[in-house]
């Protein structure tokens, strides 16, 4: 059986995000929702999932392009001035790696948002990222090491394969993953071995920002066996305070909820869920 898993990334960004998850759950294809806990919506989203029973919720974890859960003074290398996440990965990530302070201040920073999560009371689904940090080794292995202390038992890991991508559409030319691949691999083997869930597959890194209906459904229709994952960025309306230039967030959202899309999650040998329910699942079949 073919298993797949539904993603709205940024549940908390802003009232338009939470809206359209709320919509496409109900209206549509949305299976699960990563909720950034110190997001300005955050308790929008928190209301509006404790109506939603049938939504998987998890934590997305944002080092970055955000604000702490902790007092900035506690986190002073992540941060700039004004107290928000730095925006230079490149050297942040350098800066994680080899100063022991900042290692130190990450890992009171991660707990501190799970802790934020739990306080919700939701079930906790899965983890992921914002803009995919934890392929930084340090940031992977600190949340392996916490996570659990907080229920953490599935993590998305980016491997997306190219080849799905180019049958979806025959101009794509996604470029080879020599950079995040080697990462990606890596960091599913540590999940594994740490008996952490991760899909076998993810898409959404191609056509971040722009997962059209068309795109969506083709990639349902050519699905590899498995569990996998697909992640979007919806929102009703095309802009909102932080969000991404260029990001096509209406018509992702108006993918989900598309007829064509609806259909295609319909095929026989596909069940669509969340991590929790492919646990459930398996967990009945001896």
């Amino acid at each position: 059986m073919k298993q797949l898993i539904v993603t709205a990334d940024d549940f908390g960004a802003a009232p338009a995000v939470n809206e359209a998850v709320e919509r496409g759950h109900t209206e549509g294809v949305l299976t699960a929702a990563s909720l950034m806990v110190g997001a300005p919506a955050a308790a929008d989203a928190v209301a509006r999932a404790r109506r939603l029973p049938k939504l998987c919720v998890g934590l997305h974890l944002v080092l970055v392009e955000g604000r702490p859960t902790s007092d900035p003074a506690d986190v002073p290398d992540l941060v700039t001035a004004d107290g928000a996440f730095r925006t230079d990965m490149a050297r942040l990530g350098a800066d994680i790696f080899f100063k022991v302070g900042a290692r130190r201040q990450l890992a009171r920073e991660v707990e501190a948002q799970f802790r934020a999560y739990a306080a919700t009371g939701l079930p906790l689904d899965h983890v992921n990222t914002h803009k995919h940090f934890h392929l930084h080794p340090t940031i992977a292995d600190l949340i392996v090491r916490i996570g659990p202390r907080f229920g953490m038992k599935a993590m998305r890991t980016p491997a997306e394969p190219r080849a799905v991508l180019v049958e979806v559409d025959g101009e794509a030319n996604p470029p080879p993953a020599y950079v995040t691949a080697p990462w990606a691999w890596l960091g599913k083997a540590r999940l594994r071995h740490a008996g952490i869930a991760t899909p076998d597959q993810v898409f959404g890194l191609f056509w971040s920002g722009a997962m059209t209906a068309e795109r969506l459904a083709g990639l349902i229709r050519r699905l590899p066996e498995g569990l996998s994952e697909i992640y979007l960025h919806p929102a009703t309306t095309a802009a909102y305070d932080g969000c991404a230039p260029g990001y096509r967030y209406v018509e992702e959202f108006e993918a989900l909820i598309d007829p064509t899309v609806i259909a295609a999650t319909r095929a026989e040998g596909l069940a669509l869920g969340g991590f929790a329910d492919f646990a459930r699942l398996a967990q009945r079949t001896p």
